[in-house]
C-alpha cells in the first residue's frame, strides 16, 4: 500500500519583504509620514514613541507593537522623554489572519523578542546595507554568508506572527480555532529563564553600582557557577560582560536623550573615571561615544 502524502496548510504567508529597520532615534527625531501599499509594523524594544495611524496618535512604549494595514498614513517621532530603539519591518502578505492585526496595541513575549532578533540576525547575513537606516527603501542584497539566511527570515517572519496572534486570539479564524494557551510545567528549562529574568532585573537595578559575582550570587541565592552557566546559555556572554554590555546600552540611550554629557554619564554609571568608561563602550560598541553621538545625530538629521 502506498503512502499518501500530505499538503500542508499555510495559515500565514509572507510575500515580499520590503524593509528591516532596527536603529536608535534621538529623543527630539521626528520622521515624516507616508504610505504604502503593504504591511508594517513598529516594535518597540526601549523608550516610547509617538505613534500616528490615519487620524488616530497613541503612545508606544517598551514592548508594544502596533501594524500599519497597506495604504494607511502612519508616521512616528520621539516624545521628548525615552530616546526610543525601534524594529521596524515591512512586508507582503495576502493571508486572511493578518487582517487580526488591524488597529491593535499588542505586546510581545520572550519567544517573539527572539524572533525579531533573529530576523535581523539573518538580514544582517543577506544584505549588502545598514539596517539602522530609517531612511533606506530599498535592501540591496548579497550572497548570503551562511545557507538559507533568507528562508529563514520568511520563517522566522511567519513563526513570530501566528505565535502572536495565537497569544492574543481565541475566535473562529478559516474554520479552524485557534487553540488556547495549555499551562507548561516546571521545566527546567523554564526555571533556568525565570533566574536569569531575576538575574537581570538584579543588573538593571544596580547600573549605577560596581557589583561582584559574589554580590550577584549572595542577593539573588544563586550559586556562581549556577549563574555563570545560566547567563551564558542566555546571551554568550560571561554575568560581568553581560552588565558591561547593558551599562553601554544604557549609556546609548543617555546619549540620545541628550540631557547628560560623558562625564556625567560615566559617573551615573559608575564608572571610576570618563576614561575608563569610553574604553569600554568603544570596546563593546566598536565606537567611541563621541562617535555613536555623531552618528545617531546624523541619523535623525537624515543625512545618514
Amino acid at each position: 500500500m502506498g503512502y499518501n502524502g500530505i499538503t500542508l496548510k499555510k495559515s500565514m504567508t509572507v510575500g515580499k519583504l520590503y524593509s528591516i529597520h532596527y536603529f536608535d532615534y534621538m529623543n527630539n527625531f521626528s520622521f515624516t509620514g507616508e504610505s504604502h501599499n503593504f504591511w508594517e509594523f513598529i516594535c518597540v524594544d526601549k523608550g516610547e514613541a509617538e505613534i500616528t495611524r490615519g487620524s488616530e496618535t497613541t503612545i508606544l512604549k517598551k514592548g508594544e507593537i502596533t501594524f500599519h494595514p497597506p495604504n494607511q498614513y502612519h508616521n512616528i517621532k520621539a516624545t521628548g522623554g525615552i530616546a526610543p530603539s525601534l524594529v521596524v519591518i515591512s512586508f507582503d502578505c495576502r493571508s486572511e489572519g493578518i487582517y487580526f492585526f488591524r488597529d491593535r496595541i499588542l505586546k510581545v513575549d520572550e519567544t517573539e523578542r527572539n524572533l525579531l532578533a533573529e530576523i535581523i540576525i539573518e538580514a544582517r547575513r543577506c544584505f549588502n546595507c545598514r539596517l539602522d537606516d530609517p531612511y533606506l527603501q530599498n535592501m540591496p542584497q548579497k550572497k548570503p554568508d551562511m545557507f538559507g539566511a533568507e528562508q529563514l527570515i520568511k520563517i522566522y517572519l511567519e513563526h513570530f506572527l501566528i505565535h502572536l496572534l495565537r497569544r492574543y486570539s481565541n475566535p473562529l479564524i478559516s474554520g479552524d480555532r485557534l487553540p488556547e494557551a495549555i499551562p507548561q510545567k516546571a521545566t527546567k528549562r523554564k526555571s533556568d529563564i525565570e533566574i536569569f529574568r531575576r538575574i537581570t532585573d538584579y543588573l538593571e537595578a544596580n547600573l549605577s553600582s560596581h557589583i561582584t559575582l559574589e554580590q550577584i550570587g549572595r542577593d539573588n541565592l544563586i550559586g556562581r557557577s549556577q549563574m555563570q552557566r545560566i547567563v551564558k546559555e542566555q546571551t554568550s556572554l560571561g554575568v560581568i560582560e553581560y552588565f558591561a554590555n547593558m551599562k553601554v546600552t544604557a549609556a546609548k540611550e543617555m546619549i540620545r536623550s541628550n540631557r547628560m554629557n560623558f562625564s556625567q554619564i560615566a559617573e551615573y554609571l559608575g564608572y571610576s573615571s570618563i576614561h575608563y568608561f569610553s574604553r569600554q563602550f568603544k570596546q563593546i560598541a566598536g565606537m567611541t561615544p563621541s562617535e555613536y553621538a555623531s552618528s545617531i545625530k546624523a541619523i535623525a538629521e537624515g543625512s545618514f
